[in-house]
């Protein structure tokens, strides 16, 4: 699908006017973070009843522990050609069949009569869920106008935390009143409906050329070995990437160890100090979203400003994360910190509009993939791990004070990206001509 403007076409972009209608474009949005959170709610669940389990089957923390590893092992090994077969097979189909099959193996673990086959539901969990971000947000930004990749990109993987919170709460609310195999079962039933409206309401044919189904129709049905190296043809696509994964680094370490923080530093109970670090998380979320609607917003006339963004939110939350755990205990210290967690992942919105704008439309959930396993790699593993050793070694407070850091080469890619992005848009044939200096891409 192209775009054209003042006579030249510029390839392989979402068109200005959708296929749809703003409200069904919507409903669609509304139905896929729908799934997001049920993702993330069959995902997270499992923390919520590891008291009940371990007291039930006498199960070790490590196997515990690989309850919830395998989903997370099976995310990082199938995201990418999952991704892959969802933009050449239809990406409504893969999303209905996935979220069945997670909702399916949820259901399962609440049959479970031994960790063997808990550990089997898990898996199929993870196997479930492996494609479903990237692909559920390619289907979002290819419903709506371009100029909003930022905000829908933001508030969609902002729903990773929504879920995150929902899922341990709920949980062992359901847990706590009814059992924990009802925690699984509710979460179970409640994918299984919304995979049942999906699929009625969302139809490849409804959304018309906006899906990988249907990218032959417009011409862009190309070989796959000729449409993989765009995923990193570019500086700046790389530098998003890298970007990206490197502000998810500080936040999944906060994530991670503030209620460890909270405990140790404030005197929290083990329950007090987890339901404060939800509140973190839900302020992780929502910088998310304002990230993406500030990076659309501002960058409606120039382009380029998505990265300033970026730039301005990684150097922001350095500097506010290094002041926060610098402050003695008490109320301003939480607000300071409070307010660089609000920025840290800030970023993910721009990153993931920037990625779509510098890779073709026609792999768009395996630009996602490519993108899911930067933060994985460089974010969501190695955050949490290495924010522990340092801890061994310096405690846990000058760790935190230490982590911030990271945001320094954050900054540093979206900067290095920023200069070279209009190059690498005339390059690639997406910023053909002067006149569309200021195209919003």
């Amino acid at each position: 699908m192209a775009l054209h403007t003042a006579g030249t076409t510029v390839p392989e972009t979402s068109p200005a006017v959708p296929a749809v209608s703003r409200r069904y474009a919507w409903l669609v949005f509304a139905l896929g973070f729908g799934l997001l959170l049920s993702d993330y709610l069959s995902r997270q669940v499992l923390n919520a009843v590891f008291p009940l389990l371990k007291a039930e089957w006498l199960l070790s923390d490590s196997q515990l522990g690989s309850l919830s590893g395998i989903v997370a092992l099976m995310v990082g090994l199938l995201t990418f050609p999952l991704s892959l077969l969802a933009d050449r097979w239809g990406r409504v189909k893969s999303l209905v069949i996935a979220a069945t099959v997670w909702s399916l193996a949820t259901l399962g673990c609440a049959l479970s009569a031994s960790y063997g086959q808990m550990f089997l539901g898990r898996f199929i969990v993870g196997v479930g869920e492996a494609a479903y971000g990237s692909v559920g947000i390619a289907v979002v930004l290819s419903v709506f106008p371009v100029r909003l990749r930022a905000t829908l990109s933001g508030a969609f993987i902002a729903g990773g935390s929504f879920g995150s919170v929902l899922g341990v709460s709920v949980g062992g609310v359901v847990a706590q009143h009814l059992g924990w195999r009802w925690a699984f079962g509710v979460m179970g039933i409640f994918g299984l409906v919304l995979a049942a409206v999906y699929g009625l309401v969302v139809t490849e044919k409804r959304l018309g050329s906006a899906t990988g189904a249907t990218a032959a129709a417009s011409g862009e049905r190309k070989p796959v070995r000729t449409l993989l190296p765009r995923l990193f043809s570019s500086v700046s696509v790389v530098c998003a990437y890298i970007g990206s994964g490197l502000q998810m680094f500080i936040a999944m370490a906060l994530l991670a160890w503030m209620p460890s923080f909270l405990n140790r530093y404030y005197s929290m109970p083990s329950a007090e100090a987890g339901l404060t670090a939800g509140v973190f998380a839900l302020i992780t979320g929502v910088g998310m979203i304002g990230g993406g609607m500030a990076s659309d917003r501002l960058s409606r006339r120039v382009a380029a400003r998505k990265w300033t963004v970026a730039i301005t939110c990684s150097f922001g939350s350095l500097v506010l994360l290094t002041a926060g755990f610098q402050l003695p205990t008490g109320p301003l210290q939480l607000v300071v910190i409070g307010a660089g967690t609000l920025l840290c992942c800030a970023t993910a919105g721009p990153a993931a509009a920037m990625v779509a704008n510098l890779t073709p439309s026609a792999i768009a959930a395996t630009a996602f993939a490519t993108l899911t396993l930067a933060n994985s790699l460089l974010g969501l593993a190695p955050g949490p791990t290495l924010t522990g050793v340092l801890a061994d070694h310096m405690g846990l407070l000058g760790a935190l004070q230490v982590i911030p850091l990271v945001a320094v080469a954050g900054g540093a890619a979206f900067a290095v990206g920023k200069c070279f992005y209009e190059k690498d848009l005339r390059r690639l044939g997406l910023l053909p001509d002067a006149a569309l200096k200021n195209l919003e891409l």
